[in-house]
């Protein structure tokens, strides 16, 4: 019989908030964490085509970590580190009595180390001395930094994995602890999502591709609106969110606190394209569909889906038409809400925040607004999309997480008990 995982533990660190309480309670409350650019590493802005970002605020990395350990890490491993140790202090693991070998890691990351990354080959060039590269240069770029630093800081040192598929590596991630511990390789998962890649050169990058918003450069808070008809663009964020998964078996002989049951888990590729994607939606419901079948449940049985919804013009049509799909009739029927509208697209982060709110969701029989979703585009219109808080008894949820590359990933989570 397959093992049966569930999530003990929690960890946020947003726009909307540090810490789940501040984040649950901004998101319900509707509360936009889009806001000015602000100078990145005192480099102009000006030239910059969109000037708006989902930036956490009042983040002193001393606050929660050594000042020593703060300064070798990059700014996507400090919300890591803190995110994850939110998460397993909610869901009380006491790791001296864990067998650290049955404890893992895995960190889902789109960007990396890219503000240490950026500063030091700036530095480089400007002054052509290789020797004053900063000493952790590479083992803090790396893209699996977070996860070791992440396996050392709490001492896990069962499987330690790093997934990279862009948009969905915090989804991704959280599917394959789920796979990990259904497997017996481990009993207890620390799966995380997180990057912190607004930089003078990655924002760039996205302007240039013309992937951004642009038309709310003086209105901020407006400017991510998923479904909405004057969406023009994703609003880039950062941020980390963490949950601790653990075999049913192990949570329950510990008497841990179970948020929710992790039931299913979808990927494919939809070799495509590496930046659009398909425009009828059929691969994202092939990948809900496998989610649901690996959930042993089908598309009747689906109360709530947590949006991929970046805001732009291709993807949240398409994600739209995935969904009906996939759930024909029902898609008229299951609530359906969008996290970006909050906190912008966090890139590597999105998936396992999403998943956060998702299992947030299905606990408290709340669901939090899409905001500024004011002008409802008719070709990607659900009736369960609402710019207020909806509630209902949900019992089985699905998380989309679709990434650059052609990466699709769907989550399923359901109520517990």
């Amino acid at each position: 019989m397959q093992r049966r995982v569930v999530v003990t533990g929690l960890g946020v660190v947003s726009p909307i908030g540090i810490g789940v309480s501040e984040f649950w309670k901004a998101a319900l409350e509707g509360r936009s964490g889009i806001t000015a650019l602000r100078p990145l590493a005192d480099f102009p802005l000006d030239a910059y085509r969109c000037q708006v970002a989902g930036q956490v605020r009042d983040f002193h990395p001393t606050d929660f970590l050594d000042a020593a350990i703060a300064e070798r890490v990059d700014r996507y491993a400090q919300f890591a580190m803190v995110a994850s140790t939110e998460a397993l202090r909610d869901a009380a693991v006491a790791m001296e009595r864990e067998d650290p070998h049955r404890v893992g890691v895995i960190v889902g990351a789109g960007m990396g180390g890219m503000i240490m990354g950026e500063r030091e080959i700036t530095r480089l060039y400007l002054s052509q001395r290789p020797e004053r590269v900063h000493p952790n240069f590479i083992p803090t770029i790396t893209l699996n930094s977070a996860s070791g630093l992440l396996a050392i800081q709490h001492g896990a040192k069962g499987p330690n994995l790093t997934i990279s598929t862009a948009c969905s590596s915090g989804a991704h991630a959280i599917g394959q602890a789920l796979s990990t511990i259904r497997a017996g390789k481990a009993e207890v998962m620390l799966a995380v999502g997180a990057d912190a890649s607004l930089t003078p050169l990655v924002f760039a990058g996205f302007c240039t591709l013309r992937a951004l918003s642009t038309k709310f450069n003086k209105t901020p808070g407006l400017a991510s609106r998923p479904f909405d008809r004057l969406r023009d663009g994703f609003v880039m964020g950062e941020g980390a969110g963490a949950l601790i998964l653990e075999s049913l078996s192990h949570a329950k002989k510990r008497r841990a606190r179970i948020y929710a049951e992790v039931a299913g888990y979808g990927a494919t590729s939809e070799s495509f394209h590496v930046v659009i994607p398909r425009s009828d939606g059929a691969d994202m419901a092939t990948t809900m569909a496998l989610a649901l079948d690996d959930a042993r449940l089908s598309p009747a049985h689906v109360d709530y889906i947590n949006a991929h919804a970046t805001s732009t013009l291709i993807g949240d049509t398409a994600e739209v038409r995935g969904i009906r799909r996939l759930l024909k009739g029902r898609a008229d029927r299951v609530v359906v809400n969008a996290t970006k509208s909050l906190i912008g697209h966090t890139l590597g982060a999105a998936g396992a925040i999403g998943a956060v709110a998702s299992v947030l969701a299905l606990e408290s029989g709340q669901f939090h607004p899409t905001i500024n979703y004011e002008h409802p585009d008719p070709e990607c219109a659900l009736p369960g999309i609402s710019s207020k808080v909806q509630e209902r008894r949900a019992k089985v949820a699905l998380l989309n997480a679709f990434g650059f590359g052609s990466n699709n990933a769907a989550l399923v989570f359901r109520r517990w008990p």
